[in-house]
């Protein structure tokens, strides 16, 4: 049977947003000095996103949020074998603000914000397990 082509696209979109994502964060710790407080931002929306793009390719609704543990949660409604991943990925949520504006926390540290880009990496891998070939961006 034929994938929905709306909700392929759909996936298909969050995906790519996904390693647009990876790819900012892997390009600021390159910088010298690391820009690590971007690079955790960006394997926040990674993660972020890859989520939302398992639930928009099971046509589950979600709302507007940076919260991974909701997002996650959803996930695992649906597929609890993703729960060993969702479950960790939480502690991203607060880099969807923390580092970003002033008056805020120094920028962690490099090794930091590389350990949060590798968990966005294994979440965004685990979700394209789960989606069809087409799917990927």
């Amino acid at each position: 049977m034929p994938h929905d082509p709306v909700r392929l696209a759909e996936a298909r979109s969050w995906l790519a947003r996904v390693a647009a994502d990876l790819a900012a964060g892997e390009h600021g710790l390159r910088a010298s000095p690391p820009f690590a407080g971007d690079a955790v931002f960006h394997a926040q929306q990674a993660a972020e996103k890859a989520l939302k793009a398992f639930l928009a390719w099971r046509d589950e609704p979600f709302r507007k949020t940076h919260n991974l543990t909701e997002l996650g949660e959803a996930c695992v409604k649906l597929d609890a074998t993703l729960e060993p991943l969702a479950r960790p990925a939480s502690r991203l949520t607060e880099y969807a603000w923390k580092f970003r504006y002033p008056g805020e926390a120094e920028a962690p540290p490099a090794e930091e914000a590389r350990e949060a880009l590798d968990l966005a990496r294994r979440v965004y891998e685990a979700i394209l397990a789960r989606l069809p070939e087409e799917a990927r961006p």
